[in-house]
Parts: C-alpha cells; sequence; structure tokens
C-alpha cells in the first residue's frame, strides 16, 4: 500500500510504503532516505508495538537529526580526516564530524529522495543514483536497497550497488530499536498499523521507554577501540575483561556508565565489532522481557556498530513521541569504520564493474529469554 507521506522542500512529493506477511508484522518505508519508517510486532500479550523510531512525515525526516531509520552511503560510519587515497590519488570529502566524515559527509543519502523501482505487499525496492565526485567519491554509481519481509517475522535489507570507477562503499541501515517500543492503539484496518489518521501530530508528547533493561548478545570476541571522536584507532582489542563483551547476554545498561575510557568518549556505546565467523550469520540479539520480543541481527558483513543513540536530544517522533539520548539502540551491520584508510581492515571497495551485494535481516519472535 502506498500513500502520501509529505512534501519536500522543494515540493517534490514523498511517499510512504507498507508491507506485511501473513501473520500481520508490518514494516512501513519511504523513498526519503529509502527510510524503515515503523516495524509492527505483536508482544507476548497480543499488542501491536512500534518496535523503531521515525518521524511523522516527510518535513521530519528532511529536518531531523540522527539518520533515523535511514539508509546510509555511500560509506556508513567514520572516514578519518575527511579524506582517502585511491589507486595513487587522494579524494577530499566534506567533514561533518570533527575533522572526519560521517555516513557520507553534509549532502547524505538519508536525506535524498529514492526511487521506488518495485513495490508489492511483500516487498519495496528503491534505487539512487550517486554521479561521480558526489560526496567527494570517484565513480558514477547506482545503488538499490529492497525491503521485503517473510513469514517467519523476519525483515529482509537487500543490497546491490554497482560503479564505473573503483570506490569506497559501506551501506548499512540505521535503525533505532526500542523492543519495548510504543503500543499501537488508534487503527483504522486491523490489518494495516500504519494509515493516513496515525500521520497526524496532534499528540501528547511522550518520552520513550529505556532500552537500559533489555537483554543484548553480541557475537563478537573483539572491538576496535575509538579516539575522542569516534574513529577507530586502528587497534583490534578482545572484548574479553571489558564493558565491550556481550558475548553472554546481559541488559544494555549494565556497563554503560562503567568508568571506562572508550565509553566516556561517546557518552555510552559508539563502537565497530569484529562480528565472530564468516557468511550469513547471527551477529547480534536483543531481549525484552516486559513485552516477551526478542529480534535477531543476522548479517554476511564483517562489523557491526552498536549505538545506545547517545546524541538523540529531544528529537521529534511518531505520534507525540520526544526521542532522548540512549532510549533506543542501533545495530549497524558494515565494514570497519576508516577501512578505506587502513589496509588491514577487511572491505570497504567496490571495484569497476563488480556487483556488490550484501544481506542484513532482522528477525522477531516471542521467546522467554536469548
Amino acid at each position: 500500500m502506498r500513500i502520501p507521506f509529505g512534501n519536500m522542500k522543494d515540493g517534490r512529493e514523498v511517499s510512504l510504503y507498507t508491507i506485511h506477511n501473513t501473520n500481520g508484522t508490518e514494516a512501513a518505508v519511504t523513498d526519503l532516505g529509502a527510510s524503515l519508517v515503523l516495524l509492527g510486532f505483536k508482544d507476548r500479550a497480543g499488542t501491536w508495538r512500534d518496535l523503531v523510531l521515525g518521524h511523522d512525515n516527510a518535513a521530519e525526516y528532511e529536518d531531523g537529526h540522527g539518520s533515523i531509520g535511514g539508509t546510509v552511503g555511500r560509506f556508513a560510519n567514520r572516514i578519518g580526516g575527511g579524506k582517502f587515497t585511491l589507486n595513487g590519488t587522494t579524494y577530499e570529502l566534506t567533514k561533518n564530524s570533527g575533522p572526519n566524515t560521517l555516513h557520507g559527509g553534509r549532502d547524505p543519502f538519508t536525506k535524498r529522495l529514492w526511487t521506488a523501482a518495485y513495490a508489492s505487499d511483500r516487498s519495496v525496492t528503491f534505487t539512487l543514483k550517486s554521479p561521480d565526485g558526489d560526496q567527494g567519491f570517484p565513480g558514477n554509481m547506482e545503488i538499490t536497497v529492497t525491503y521485503s519481509l517473510d513469514d517467519d517475522d523476519t525483515l529482509h535489507i537487500d543490497y546491490s550497488a554497482r560503479s564505473d570507477r573503483d570506490t569506497p562503499l559501506n551501506l548499512t541501515n540505521h535503525s533505532y530499536f526500542n523492543l519495548a517500543g510504543l503500543t499501537v492503539t488508534e487503527i483504522n484496518e486491523p490489518d494495516r498499523l500504519y494509515d493516513a489518521d496515525m500521520l497526524s501530530p496532534a499528540r501528547p508528547a511522550c518520552k520513550m521507554p529505556s532500552v537500559f533493561d533489555q537483554i543484548a548478545k553480541i557475537n563478537a570476541s573483539a572491538f576496535t577501540p575509538n579516539d575522542a571522536y569516534s574513529l577507530p584507532t586502528g587497534e583490534i582489542l578482545p572484548v574479553e575483561g571489558t564493558p565491550f563483551d556481550f558475548r553472554s547476554p546481559k541488559p544494555l545498561g549494565a556497563d554503560i556508565d562503567a568508568a571506562y575510557k572508550q565509553l566516556e568518549y561517546g557518552s555510552g556505546y559508539d563502537h565497530n565489532f569484529v562480528i565472530d565467523g564468516e557468511g550469513y550469520r547471527e551477529a547480534a540479539a536483543l531481549y525484552c522481557e516486559a513485552t516477551g520480543i526478542k529480534m535477531t541481527v543476522l548479517t554476511d558483513l564483517p562489523g557491526m556498530q552498536l549505538y545506545t543513540a547517545n546524541n538523540l536530544t529531544d528529537e521529534p517522533g511518531k505520534c507525540g513521541a520526544v526521542y532522548s539520548p540512549r532510549c533506543a539502540v542501533c545495530f549497524e551491520t558494515q565494514y570497519f569504520p576508516d577501512s578505506v584508510n587502513r589496509e588491514y581492515f577487511p572491505g570497504g571497495v567496490l571495484l569497476a564493474g563488480e556487483i556488490y551485494r550484501s544481506r542484513t535481516s532482522y528477525r522477531f519472535e516471542i521467546a522467554d529469554g536469548i
């Protein structure tokens, strides 16, 4: 189903697409930023919960901060010094995170209107053309992102890209999850969670519940520590004996305020984890005892950024919600940050004429724990 989602400042129309499976699980995505707007899933009591942060309309996405739900590129996360050298040429990028480039720089993919190339009840495909020199990167590139829902209540995000020149590439989804979420109570159609009525901003403001008591597990034996600007130092350190050890499940808030320099730098977690194993595998899981909802993250990428929304401050959200620091958590699958400047970090460069493909999935279920 496609409905209007408002207009951009230049007048272009923005649309919202809903997809669903036979269980009634539903996702809403918009062509502005190829962004995930809503993810509706029933908790153990049968109550619908919206499990991701988002905005009510196009204007809020265009003005918003934090890349909420968006498709991030050309290069997700940070590039040190806002530059890199490839094939003997040094490329200068726009700096938007201290001395570094974050999520592509000052003209991010999350603020662009993508083309909806295909839409059905089960999936939506968006495409974006990024010309040579875009954001400072070489090569004419076309990127495709497909959201699809299967009957195992798994949201798949499939990426593909091709460039006519060698170029850095690191795509991710920047959704913020909270498995307590907000209950979805105003539904006109029982088989549709998101409709035009829900877009009304006339709601009393409410704070999102904390994610501190939600249980996380990350299948990573190592992480990449950061400097004061959240750029990896180049080291790869074991998680054992640190607040970054999530190999055994523990609450997200258990160690977040520990006296540990890495946590102090970012006011919480904002770090790349080195996911164990290779190929498409389980990277992480999150569980909320209050709702009984478990989310499993699967990916074929080598890294994952755990980000505890440390910099969200009074951000306007859906249905009158106000998003504040640490009200949600991101699991951003990726190549390692700054991999274009560190040869021993895996991936991050797409060769001319080759086709990039990657899949990240979020599976939801009712469980008794992780």
